[in-house]
Order: C-alpha cells, then structure tokens, then sequence
C-alpha cells in the first residue's frame, strides 16, 4: 500500500531548546521552551529568551512569525523586528497561559484565531496557510488588514469569561509519571515533533523504572488522561503491548514507514490518514512484514 511521507520529518524537541531566534533587523534571542496547547498537543509558541539589548527578558513567539520550521539550521528566522518584539505584551512564563492572554497577544501581533477551525490551525495544518489575508504574523510592515484582525481580537478578549489555563511548558511536562492500563510505566523523558505543523507527533517514554535501558513512543492520541496537578500521565495501553513494540533507536529519528509499524502494532490509524499530506510529500510503501517486532 502507497501512502505519502513528509519531507519534513519528525525532530526532537531538545534540538531546538538553545536555537537561535533571528528577527529582521538582528537576533531576538534563545529558545528555551515551547508552549503546547494542551488539547491538540501543538506548539503554539517559543519562548525566547533575550540577550542584553532587552535584559534578557522572556517573550513568546508564535510559528505565525516563523518564516520557515525545517529545523535544518540552529537558527529560526522570524517575520518580527526588535521593536515589535520590544513593545509586545508582557506574560509571566513561569505560568500556564490561559486564552485570554492569548487574545490579548495575538491581537497585538495580528495573529489568526487558530482554534477557530477543526485542524491543527485553523482549518489546517500548517500555521502559514492562516496567514492569507489577515495579518503576516507581525511583519516588519503590517499588511493590509492587519489592523481590523487586532480590533477583532482585542473585543474578543474584552468579552471572555473564561480564562482558564490553556497552554502548558514542554519542559515542565519532562518527568511526568507514565501510566499504562495495568501498571506503571516510566516517565516522560521528551517529545518528537512535526516541523512544519508543529504539532507533537509523539512522547518519548523512559521505562527504566520498570524495563531497564528502553524507550519508546506513544502518540498523544492514545493518551486518556493528564493530571498536570500530579504530575501524571495516563495512556490507554497495556504494559505488555507497550513491552513488545517496535523498536525505536533514540539514535535516530523514525521515518513515516517506523510510524506506520507503530500505529499497526497498537491497531491504530496514523495520523497521516486523516491530515492532508504535507507539500511535496514523496510515496511510501508501508505494507507491513509478518513480524515487524
């Protein structure tokens, strides 16, 4: 059977804490966590950390402003100058972020509603394809309707009642306490995500606690609950299932054929299957071996 795969790929997430964040006019600063939304289990902003031409103050970066994501270089060029980046809203990222904060930042930037659809953004997949239209995600000159889409979402965030936590630290979720069906199973020990959608493809699982020298993968998807009081995560698998999976060497990246083991393995469809394909996505064969363990 013939299905696409992605150019792309998958990273790990630590290969982009400590890149290097370039703006327009010169560097912004150092990744040094993500924020995921805690409902998609998608990056949603960097946060960067500024050297001393702003007191090496914090600030969030949205994949709206990030011009390309192949994660190839150790550096991000963004669609942002200092100023923009200087004068932008201040939030405590020692914190969830909730969605009013949010609004309030996206209205200053111009960004998109991106949980206004049924896709990862929007009603796709890939940040850019929001970006027609409205604003360019705080380009050095602010396009044409740039203005309306922050009055927009500076009334939506005036008429919000809720404002609950939304957006979670990647490196807080690091250590969380893994538990399968039947037992427990380990910890989180990192995230592989998709470059170009920024989505979180997969939690890396240390299971030492239980089965020495061994990691493996399970997709958001199969995740049945999260206790961010507890620090715990909870997955739909059994110890055993998770036990006999296909290997993954840390030492590599899985292709989409590896996924395709996996999801087959757990008896579960891949993500690719219901997403449109990437752009300039290439066929794999992904006809499954007798023993794929």
């Amino acid at each position: 059977m013939a299905r696409t795969v992605d150019l792309q790929m998958l990273r790990d997430l630590k290969d982009l804490l400590g890149f290097e964040v370039e703006a327009a006019d010169g560097p912004l600063g150092h990744v040094r966590d993500c924020y995921f939304d805690d409902e998609a289990w998608v990056i949603r902003y960097l946060v960067v950390e500024t050297g001393n031409w702003l007191l090496s103050r914090k600030v969030l970066i949205s994949p709206f402003s990030v011009v390309e994501s192949t994660w190839t270089s150790d550096k991000l060029p963004v669609r942002l100058t200092r100023e923009q980046v200087r004068n932008s809203p201040s939030i405590d990222t020692d914190k969830p972020v909730s969605r009013q904060h949010e609004l309030d930042f996206g209205g200053y930037y111009a960004y998109p509603n991106y949980w206004g659809g049924a896709g990862l953004w929007g009603a796709g997949i890939f940040p850019g394809a929001m970006l027609t239209g409205v604003g360019c995600a705080g380009a050095a000159s602010a396009p044409v309707g740039a203005q309306s889409e922050r009055q927009r979402m500076a009334h939506l965030a005036a008429n919000r009642d809720d404002d609950n936590p939304h957006l979670r630290s990647c490196k807080a979720v690091v250590g969380y306490h893994i538990h399968a069906m039947d037992g427990d199973l380990g910890h989180v020990q990192g995230m592989l995500v998709e470059a170009n959608s920024w989505a979180i493809r997969y939690l890396i699982m240390d299971t030492s606690n239980w089965w020495l020298g061994h990691q493996v993968l399970v997709a958001p998807e199969w995740i049945t609950e999260v206790s961010w009081l507890d620090r715990t995560v909870s997955v739909g698998l059994t110890r055993q299932a998770i036990k006999a999976s296909p290997h993954w060497d840390p030492a590599r990246l899985p292709d989409r054929s590896h996924e395709a083991l996996i999801h087959h393995h757990y008896g579960r469809r891949g993500y690719w299957e219901y997403e449109p394909p990437a752009p300039d996505a290439l066929p794999v064969d992904t006809d499954f071996p007798a023993d794929h363990r």
